[in-house]
């Protein structure tokens, strides 16, 4: 039984060959091009959204993923990482909660296509609770006065301004400067008005008011008192 087998495989096997060689080509010419599956890998962008209120991010995971998408060859061709970002929702996270899971449904594809691979498939994000602090506004005050001339004193408006926050980025130590104001050669009282610099970049204004009005007061210098005379010997 096996020799009538094998002799029917092996017999004319040149032809069979051209013939499967045929059959594969026509398969391929009439199979249509878009159910022909392939896969690409892309790096996107991954986002953050809904934070909760009350609450501040503090430590954020890196800018973008690695994913491999799947899909047909002429949708393929259209997908590229300018048109898909992931979107991680935070509507329920915690300050206990610090790892989230990466999964597929995060990122919006166009019908036909499939995410099969992400990575990382988690990352870290801690967040904290918003505070809040009013913070005394100090002058960065640059040169010296012409000569003969000295700084009276020094009035900001306004002296305090609101920020917020997260709760571990606000010392009470804390107090925001002024940009540089430039007195050098200043003869007369003069009124500056200069961007208020908030002490760490994770704290924000309060109110949109970003800017102090300086105002340094000038005044001639007091001339030594004479000395006095000497008695003369009787």
């Amino acid at each position: 039984m096996r020799r009538p087998l094998a002799h029917w495989i092996t017999r004319d096997w040149q032809l069979k060959l051209v013939s499967l060689g045929l059959a594969l080509g026509l398969w391929l010419l009439l199979v249509p091009s878009e159910k022909m599956l392939s896969e690409k890998s892309l790096t996107i962008p991954l986002e953050t959204r809904n934070v909760p209120a009350g609450l501040e991010i503090v430590e954020r995971p890196g800018p973008t993923i690695d994913v491999t998408v799947r899909a047909p060859k002429r949708l393929l061709g259209e997908i590229g990482p300018s048109s898909l970002v992931a979107s991680l929702d935070l509507d329920r996270a915690t300050v206990l909660q610090q790892e989230y899971a990466l999964n597929a449904s995060m990122i919006a594809l166009p019908p036909g296509a499939e995410v099969v691979k992400i990575s990382p498939s988690k990352v870290t994000i801690k967040l904290e609770k918003t505070a809040g602090a009013l913070l005394e506004v100090h002058a960065t005050v640059r040169g010296k006065p012409a000569a003969g001339f000295r700084v009276a004193r020094i009035e900001i408006e306004p002296a305090r301004v609101a920020v917020q926050g997260p709760e571990s980025r606000i010392k009470a130590s804390d107090a925001a400067m002024t940009a540089p104001v430039d007195i050098a050669g200043l003869a007369q009282s003069t009124i500056f008005d200069a961007d208020i610099i908030l002490p760490r970049p994770e704290l924000r204004f309060v109110s949109p008011q970003t800017s102090a009005r300086v105002k340094v007061i000038i005044e001639a210098e007091k001339t030594a008192a004479a000395a006095p005379a000497k008695r003369k010997k009787s």
